[in-house]
């Protein structure tokens, strides 16, 4: 066992590092595979021991690599590394993330108001007894260097281990191979030292250039809006309209032609979900979104959000929160209330007869559910106001979201409230969310499990459509998925265009 010396030979060192790194990151990565093998069968625990050997000796060999190159450039790199991975590990012991690719995203795309509503007391310990104190180590020790000739006979001793451990568990690569992603997103520092770098070459990849889509005409001159309703984490089984106890649509289950669908989402974070809303197709390129589409053939297209996360979007009237804000009084201004301050007579003012507006909505994002809404909205008590989602009860965390379907059901009302007085307009009302949300089922908590291992908490969401006595009718449609919001937007707005699917269309 190897005190705390301030003078180590390199091969001391790293093995010291690589015994601190698994202490104090692995627990979440090793006890997801206690989970998911058998661990009193002889295989079993051939994998747990091999899995332990073989990442203590894979952390060292690296950092062994590194600190052998450079021993400057290595100290800096741990020592991100050290802080960098105490703040992961608080995620995902606090809400069961896992740092993939996609989370990469979804960290990487979150703005200042977003993170700041995640600290507590909690995640500052976290980087002060396993980011901050280690690294004041790190940065105090002197490292010993060892000869080439010991560092070429260690370098290729440990390949071999390494290989012959691989070998061994030759039966285990299927199990590993299954379950690779959540592996992955659980071994740090590689989860997020492998996966970021692999977010911007695919991000650098799907945004090279814009794919257009064909030109597309409008039919007729009937004047025709669209509101297109974005929801952020809405799940559908907190929904009163699909069944669920509490009432928490008390307005628009009184509201005559609204009706409600089974929809499953593209994927469990908003970048992505907010995408596949706006795509003809599900797609890994990155095609010409509908607003875009839309406005360059003519539409008056108005984007109003007080999220992010959505695709580029080319248009002349992009409001985002501090715009809306500027011109708004009053306590609702601080909510998503304010998507809708004008919203008619911005309608009325508009010079084309064919009108797309965007309300890209945050209200049911976490962790503070509680601060989503207005106070008259605090329909369920007592709720949930701590961002550590597992201090509190399931009730009260149950509570606080159910109050933001309250809130967006109020939202959907005035929306709808508005299109009523637009008697020239035939008009639709589209609400569908970006994802899912969990609020301690399986003992996680709100979004981002990759969509191939997600619970259904995550990917079944709503989809609810209002349309005016004068307008169209709908198809009995079961489940949709969020690529119907393209071609039936395109429909009710007569638009004719060659990407156009009938079978995507919700109207009649």
């Amino acid at each position: 066992m190897f005190t705390l010396k301030n003078n180590l030979r390199i091969t001391h060192f790293v093995l010291l590092m690589s015994f601190l790194i698994f202490l104090f990151f692995h627990l979440p990565f090793y006890t997801f595979v206690f989970n998911n093998v058998d661990y009193k069968s002889l295989n079993g625990i051939v994998l747990i021991v091999s899995l332990v050997i073989l990442m203590l000796v894979l952390n060292a060999f690296v950092l062994y690599l590194l600190f052998s190159l450079s021993r400057h450039v290595g100290k800096v790199l741990l020592i991100l590394f050290f802080i960098v991975s105490s703040i992961a590990v608080y995620f995902v012991n606090t809400y069961s993330v896992i740092i993939d690719e996609s989370m990469i995203g979804n960290i990487l795309n979150t703005n200042y108001e977003e993170s700041s509503s995640f600290f507590s007391f909690k995640v500052i310990l976290y980087v002060i007894f396993l980011g901050i104190i280690p690294s004041i180590y790190i940065a105090k020790v002197k490292i010993t260097k060892v000869p080439w000739k010991e560092f070429s006979i260690t370098s290729s001793l440990t390949l071999v281990f390494i290989a012959v451990l691989i070998f061994v568990n030759a039966s285990n690569w299927l199990w590993i191979d299954k379950n690779s992603k959540r592996l992955g997103g659980l071994a740090m520092p590689w989860s997020y030292s492998v996966n970021t770098p692999l977010f911007y070459i695919h991000k650098f990849k799907k945004n090279e250039k814009e794919i257009l889509l064909p030109n597309a005409v409008i039919k007729d001159n009937e004047k025709s809006v669209v509101v297109l309703v974005i929801g952020e984490s809405a799940r559908r089984q907190n929904f009163s309209l699909y069944g669920y106890k509490k009432n928490t649509n008390p307005l628009l289950s009184k509201t005559e032609n609204v009706f409600h669908f089974n929809a499953n989402s593209c994927a469990t974070y908003t970048t992505a979900g907010v995408k596949c809303i706006l795509e003809h197709k599900n797609s890994d390129d990155l095609y010409e979104i509908l607003p875009n589409y839309l406005y360059r053939n003519n539409v008056e297209v108005i984007w109003r959000t007080t999220n992010w996360g959505e695709p580029p979007v080319h248009i002349k009237n992009y409001q985002n929160k501090e715009a809306l804000k500027a011109d708004c009084k009053g306590v609702e201004c601080d909510y998503d209330e304010v998507l809708l301050r004008g919203l008619k007579e911005q309608i009325q003012a508009s010079k084309k007869n064919k009108i797309l507006i965007v309300l890209h909505t945050s209200t049911s994002h976490g962790p503070t559910y509680s601060k989503k809404y207005p106070p008259q909205f605090e329909t369920f008590k007592p709720v949930c106001n701590s961002v550590e989602l597992g201090k509190c009860s399931q009730n009260e965390l149950l509570n606080a979201y159910d109050n933001t379907i309250v809130y967006t059901d109020y939202i959907l009302h005035s929306v709808i409230e508005d299109l009523k007085e637009l008697k020239e307009y035939k008009s639709t009302m589209i609400f569908v969310s970006d994802h899912g949300e969990s609020l301690g089922e399986k003992n996680l908590y709100m979004h981002g499990v990759p969509i191939s291992i997600a619970p259904k908490e995550q990917y079944e969401i709503p989809f609810i459509v209002w349309v005016s006595d004068n307008s169209k009718q709908l198809k009995p449609n079961e489940t949709l998925t969020q690529n119907h919001v393209f071609h039936s937007v395109l429909k009710f707005l007569n638009v004719e265009s060659p990407v156009y699917d009938e079978k995507m269309n919700i109207f009649k």
